[in-house]
């Protein structure tokens, strides 16, 4: 028995009625009351489904995106098959975003894709390095040349997220999957696919956090 299911309400009801009324085995009285547990135990599931929608952090189902369409509008849908833990995770971690910072680019990539993203600023000392400087560069190592002549712009290296499509299920022209043959190949449709995030998305990601008048070169790997 849990609380505010049929027998639960029966129970109840049962201990508000006068004793000496009934005997102790009284199956009418369980058939109308059994009636009007049914009911109540319905109004008492609906109420607590209202509850949860309320908040961000106990909302489910269509309310999760009704939440996310009423602060970003169409900038942040459910992804396709994405759960409401997930997609709860997303809307809440974006309601606070940080904006207009290099760590606020990285941290909404690495919200998006899973993955952390390369970022280069070429006017940027950090990045670039300095002759007789600690963190100076050296010929024949990995670094990048700085340039003064690119002011407020940077280079971006996202990635997408790992694990998208369909688990263990071999693509066309892969040597694990052929046709008639034992191997990871079968006929799919979009409800089996996972983690769907687009280069749309990760382009729309980066112009949500970087500031305006500026300039991020964005290079998509996988």
């Amino acid at each position: 028995m849990a609380t505010g299911d049929t027998q639960d309400v029966i129970t109840r009801i049962k201990a508000l009625l006068p004793s000496g009324w009934f005997s102790s085995v009284t199956p009418v009285l369980d058939t109308v009351l059994t009636g009007i547990a049914l009911v109540l135990s319905h109004v008492y599931e609906q109420i607590s489904y209202a509850r949860l929608q309320t908040r961000i952090a106990t909302a489910t189902d269509g309310f999760l995106d009704l939440i996310s369409f009423d602060f970003f509008g169409s900038a942040l849908p459910r992804a396709l098959q994405e759960s409401d833990t997930l997609f709860r995770t997303r809307i809440q971690a974006n309601l606070l975003l940080e904006r207009g910072t290099r760590h606020g680019l990285i941290r909404a990539l690495q919200i998006l894709t899973g993955r952390t993203p390369i970022v280069f600023e070429p006017a940027n000392p950090q990045d670039c390095g300095g002759w007789n400087q600690p963190n100076g560069l050296a010929y024949g190592l990995v670094g990048g040349w700085g340039n003064l002549s690119l002011p407020y712009q940077c280079f971006v290296t996202a990635y997408r997220p790992t694990g998208q499509g369909v688990p263990n299920v071999a693509g066309w022209g892969n040597p694990q999957g052929a046709l008639n043959t034992g191997s990871q190949i079968e006929y799919v449709n979009q409800s089996m696919i996972t983690g769907a995030v687009t280069d749309a998305d990760i382009y729309a990601q980066i112009d949500r956090v970087k500031e305006a008048g500026t300039i991020v070169w964005t290079r998509i790997s996988s």
